[in-house]
């Protein structure tokens, strides 16, 4: 299959684009810099040049593909603090490529996140059926649940807060650790009771290319291995790798101690794997986010930096 790819060169496109060379798709991954195409070019692919603000080169990637995994998000815009901007951009790059497809049966492999399930208040383990009917980065994901209606095989794939492994250099794992660092203390908040669900970034590209191959249309899926850990015991696990004390904050310091994380870190948002499990026969191998801290590598220095 020829595949177009959105954020083929980052964090989790980076274990993708080799996984589904191996199974033989060839790969046409979004560059919208020499350094990204020079890499993914390495790495075996196609390149077309663009952004997610280029919605006609989207369109007519993905009008010509066998079918599409949209992996990119602006996620420096996010941290910047204008999330309304990466979202918004967001939606309308999945409208494009949508309407490239209308009509065609091709697979269409979108991002969501387990996170945006705290907004349906459950009071329960989060599951695929579950859903929102509005919202940032729900609006994108309903989209593509409706090209379902419209002739494509479309799915998403919601990724849960921390998705991990040596390939994580700017997620909410690295931004806890350097927190602590610059804090000169591990927090929690409150009892640190709440959970966040988490998933290797190498399971997460299985279940990708498991989406593309077979997902049924209007498929929600979860890259989920660990159900639910609490906050208290990832900061524990850090506090302990960087010799640091382990503290908890009202949250009211949240913001102030966490940045952009001020919010996310007190949510709780356990979440299921099981029917995507059974869905598409993928199964969560790799080693668990407690069990990948105690590796060492997030704490290690980075070459170069």
């Amino acid at each position: 299959m020829r595949v177009f790819v959105t954020g083929a060169s980052g964090h989790v496109g980076g274990a993708l684009l080799p996984d589904l060379l191996a199974a033989g798709h060839q790969v046409v991954a979004l560059a919208r810099s020499d350094a990204s195409e020079a890499a993914l070019v390495a790495a075996g692919a196609e390149v077309r040049r663009g952004s997610l603000d280029d919605l006609d080169t989207l369109g007519d990637a993905a009008a010509s593909a066998d079918g599409v995994i949209h992996l990119a998000f602006d996620n420096a815009q996010m941290l910047a603090g204008n999330y309304d901007g990466a979202v918004a951009s967001d939606l309308r790059a999945v409208e494009a490529l949508g309407d490239a497809l209308l009509g065609s049966g091709k697979p269409f492999v979108s991002t969501s996140g387990t996170l945006m399930l705290t907004f349906a208040g459950l009071d329960r383990v989060g599951t695929e059926a579950d859903t929102v009917a509005a919202g940032p980065r729900v609006d994108a994901e309903n989209a593509v649940i409706a090209l379902a209606a419209r002739g494509v095989r479309s799915s998403i794939v919601r990724l849960p807060p921390t998705v991990h492994s040596p390939l994580d250099r700017h997620g909410f794992v690295p931004i806890l650790i350097a927190t602590a660092r610059e804090q000169g203390v591990s927090a929690y908040v409150g009892d640190g009771a709440n959970r966040w669900p988490a998933g290797h970034t190498l399971d997460a590209a299985r279940l990708y290319r498991a989406a593309l191959e077979q997902a049924p249309p209007g498929s929600r899926l979860h890259a989920v291995g660990d159900e639910g850990i609490e906050l208290r015991t990832i900061a524990e696990t850090i506090g302990r790798h960087l010799d640091l004390p382990v503290r908890s904050i009202p949250s009211d310091a949240s913001a102030e101690h966490f940045g952009s994380l001020g919010l996310l870190v007190m949510l709780d948002n356990p979440t299921s794997s099981a029917a995507t499990q059974q869905l598409v026969d993928w199964h969560p191998t790799e080693v668990g986010l407690i069990d990948d801290l105690d590796r060492g590598h997030y704490f290690a220095p980075i070459a170069g930096a």
